[in-house]
């Protein structure tokens, strides 16, 4: 990882964190439903999603405390689908970032209400935003409903179980990924922007660029899949080839996955020359996604 990405999740994910943990802490609920929801939020991760968010804002030299309750948000979401994920009528995985998933602790009952919660918690939080407009409040709350529901994350589900069983075509699997993984992922870069009140041309440039680094993360996590163990992913290695799910590697072959890989990080980094100010951030961060191993 190189030196100026890693100082900056160093010092950004305990401020991200530490939003986060106190947003659900501070909401009136059942002891247990807080714990349940906690639970999957304090089993760690990348957090490649906020990051997205405080790294577009420190791109344009904007103030970060909103770009962390915004990524706390979009950190929910996230998080909520991975509970759902993981439940017996979806993928029924019963590991999830190396620790037992939140209904095998808590029981499928609460697991499904603690993913509702975060789920509705996220639009609330950005609502609640009083130091931004009402306006740029209601932009990003739309552009989270997108993201997050029929038009993105939630519809992306629905096609991937569609395509169980069913080889689909690279357009079919990638209009899969685009909604699936990578709406969310353009959702925080986006939401980065709003924030920073980039311009048009900037944020043309940067959906861009998540539009390929959504699908590069995708393919990576394909390729893991096959490659990776159980200990390195903290989930269950060669899932996707025992449910017999579409993935790039068994359309293309794994080393024509990673081609695709590499064809959609040159394209991602194309994009970022469209914008004027310094971007290795992003440049870096576009690396660390195509080069990690979990």
């Amino acid at each position: 990882m190189e030196n100026m990405l890693k100082q900056f999740i160093d010092h950004n994910i305990p401020q991200l964190e530490t939003t986060m943990y106190e947003l659900v802490e501070s909401i009136k609920a059942p002891a247990h439903l807080k714990e349940s929801m906690l639970y999957s939020l304090k089993a760690g991760g990348k957090r490649i999603r906020p990051l997205f968010v405080v790294a577009v804002c420190e791109m344009y030299n904007q103030s970060l405390e909103t770009s962390y309750t915004v990524g706390s948000a979009v950190e929910m979401i996230h998080t909520y689908s991975l509970i759902h994920d993981d439940l017996p009528s979806m993928d029924d995985d019963e590991l999830r970032r190396g620790k037992p998933t939140n209904h095998v602790v808590y029981g499928e009952a609460l697991a499904t209400l603690a993913g509702d919660a975060l789920n509705t918690l996220a639009f609330g939080v950005i609502a609640r935003l009083n130091n931004l407009s009402a306006e740029k409040r209601i932009e990003l709350v739309n552009l989270l409903s997108v993201a997050a529901g029929t038009e993105g994350m939630v519809g992306g589900q629905v096609l991937d179980m569609d395509g169980e069983k069913r080889l689909l075509n690279l357009k079919e699997l990638e209009t899969v990924h685009v909604n699936k993984t990578g709406a969310l992922l353009r959702f925080s870069i986006e939401a980065g922007a709003v924030l920073a009140n980039a311009s048009i041309s900037d944020r043309e440039a940067l959906v861009e660029y998540a539009h390929h680094i959504g699908l590069a993360f995708q393919i990576q996590d394909d390729i893991l899949d096959i490659e990776g163990t159980s200990e390195q992913l903290g989930k269950t290695a060669g899932k996707d080839v025992a449910s017999d799910k579409s993935t790039y590697p068994a359309l293309l072959t794994l080393e024509g996955a990673k081609q695709k890989l590499d064809e959609h990080y040159e394209l991602a980094i194309e994009a970022l020359q469209k914008i004027d100010i310094d971007t290795t951030l992003l440049r870096q961060f576009a690396q660390y996604i195509v080069r990690r191993s979990n």
